[in-house]
């Protein structure tokens, strides 16, 4: 199992130039519930570490509440080792709850260590593309593997305090196997994302190109564009691939490269529902860059049109009036 360097700072660039990858700890938890705060507990920890081209995991399980010092106690050495900590929606829940845990036990919780939570990328790609972003659902429709029993999550605090009470282990056992999937998930996720942005993955649908490209605007445009472009011709449709037409003439304008921004804007003009963002870039370009003043008010002419049609709101019909009026007086000097 190899994840690129690049790929932790590619989906999250506040890490800095300092994570090594092969030092990622995979994390997710089972708690006693979903509210968090201090009455709740992490009572199963899953972790994973790549360690060569094998996957290392390891489950820490509290037997009882009493039991919460030594599963933190046996935690803490990972977390200290570890170079940046992988989740799934992490950042919301699972090491909020956790630093919770450490500080009610005076425990030194590691607060500068690096963070890539995949829902957020996840997002990204996906967003737009599938009925939900829950890990199950990416594990399933991404990575391909489909679970042969899966306890529902809001089943397991229960099963946990059955265990509590009548000392039974039996009904945990899908709870560990739905604990140890997760934590296997997210390494596939990663990789996923490691050969995606490696171009060592294909094919991508459309829908996919254009998340990728997403992911690529904030820190290399040209592999964005380059996304973008790939789910335009892939045919990527409706208000996707819309706004995917807005986004890469966003970033033509700023390379100059007008010819191709005005050729974007003009298609996403041609929209069947109004928009005004390209009917105001094209009279911006008319009026601004290519000094076509009539061109420019013939533009902002059937943009108002459209408006009234269409029922756009007041404040864009005044927009465009105010244009209009101030070309009329530029052509009229």
């Amino acid at each position: 199992m190899q994840i690129p360097a690049s790929t932790p700072h590619i989906l999250a660039p506040a890490l800095g130039d300092t994570l090594d990858p092969r030092g990622l700890l995979f994390l997710d938890t089972e708690t006693t519930g979903l509210a968090g705060g201090t009455g709740t507990y992490a009572f199963l920890v899953g972790t994973a570490r790549i360690e060569g081209d094998r996957v290392r995991l390891t489950q820490f399980f509290m037997r009882d509440l009493d039991e919460e010092a030594a599963l933190l106690a046996a935690l803490a050495p990972l977390l200290d080792r570890a170079s940046g900590i992988v989740t799934f929606n992490g950042s919301g829940f699972d090491l909020p709850l956790l630093e919770t845990r450490f500080i009610l036990q005076r425990r030194r919780w590691p607060g500068g260590l690096a963070h890539v939570d995949l829902m957020r990328p996840a997002r990204r790609v996906w967003g737009n593309a599938l009925d939900d972003c829950r890990l199950g659902t990416l594990e399933q429709r991404v990575l391909g593997a489909r679970r042969e029993r899966d306890v529902p999550g809001y089943a397991i605090p229960g099963l946990y305090f059955q265990f509590l009470r009548r000392r039974t282990a039996e009904p945990l056992r899908e709870v560990l196997a739905h604990n140890r999937l997760d934590v296997l998930a997210l390494v596939g996720l990663l990789g996923w994302f490691g050969g995606v942005l490696e171009g060592r993955r294909s094919p991508l649908s459309p829908e996919e190109h254009a998340g990728i490209g997403r992911l690529w605007e904030r820190t290399d445009v040209e592999r964005a564009c380059a996304c973008f472009e790939a789910a335009l011709a892939g045919g990527l449709a409706g208000n996707g691939a819309h706004a995917v037409r807005l986004r890469l003439a966003r970033w033509e304008k700023h390379r100059a490269r007008w010819a191709a921004a005005c050729g974007l804007w003009e298609v996403a003009a041609a929209a069947t529902a109004f928009d005004p963002r390209p009917w105001e870039e094209l009279a911006k370009f008319h009026e601004h860059r290519a000094r076509d003043l009539p061109a420019a008010r013939t533009i902002v002419t059937r943009a108002l049109d459209l408006a009234a049609t269409t029922g756009a709101p007041g404040r864009i019909i005044e927009a465009f009036t105010y244009r209009l009026a101030r070309l009329e007086r530029r052509l009229a000097m």
